[in-house]
């Protein structure tokens, strides 16, 4: 379930709750990443823009940034605005990051800054699809990679074949997301594909 309370971008406490119907495409990363977070929010985007205008309305892109102590709410919202008008920022203060990342089964840590004061964050490169009712599918997190040249591949079926996945969900009580995975109901939520990688598949 998506739940937190983190800052956003104009410096307000931002919340899930309560679900607002919206799709929710949330990755962990921060703005001095220099591979994982700009490809792979280059493909979400991609794949939001390639959305029929109705599902593409209601689909957002969650980035939320790990490294407070550099990225500020006015750096985020100009990072996020370059790949997306669908994408919101989003951060917070380091317990709640960690406690956040740890729901989702995930963590980051902050590398020794080099004598200019630089320093590298290591972080999943899982992104987390929730629903319009703010609930992941059992399969729902697909792994990136900074070795492959296409670190997240991300397609999205059109409403009609939605509207027929979701009519077999209701008689069958699953289906079939991707390369052989498969989500109990997927209440309104795009049918994502994630492609299988050399890293594999994360699940909650």
């Amino acid at each position: 379930e998506l739940t937190f309370e983190l800052t956003g971008t104009s410096g307000d406490t931002v919340t899930a709750k309560p679900p607002d119907g919206n799709i929710r495409l949330l990755f962990f990363g921060f703005t001095y990443c220099p591979d994982i977070c700009p490809a792979t929010l280059q493909k979400l985007s991609r794949a939001v823009k390639d959305l029929p205008t109705e599902l593409r309305e209601d689909t957002q892109i969650v980035f939320v940034s790990v490294d407070p102590q550099r990225d500020t709410p006015e750096r985020i919202d100009s990072y996020v605005s370059f790949f997306s008008d669908r994408a919101i920022g989003l951060t917070g203060e380091e317990p709640a990051l960690r406690e956040l990342s740890k729901r989702y089964r995930t963590t980051f840590g902050y590398d020794e800054p080099d004598a200019e004061g630089n320093y590298n964050v290591s972080h999943s490169g899982a992104v987390y699809v929730f629903d319009r009712e703010g609930k992941a599918p059992p399969a729902y997190i697909a792994m990136a990679s900074t070795e492959q040249s296409d670190p997240l591949a991300v397609t999205i079926d059109e409403t009609e074949e939605l509207a027929a996945r979701e009519q077999d969900d209701q008689q069958d009580g699953e289906q079939e997301i991707g390369d052989g995975i498969s989500s109990e109901q997927n209440r309104g939520c795009p049918c994502i594909k994630l492609a299988a990688f050399p890293d594999g598949l994360a699940y909650a």
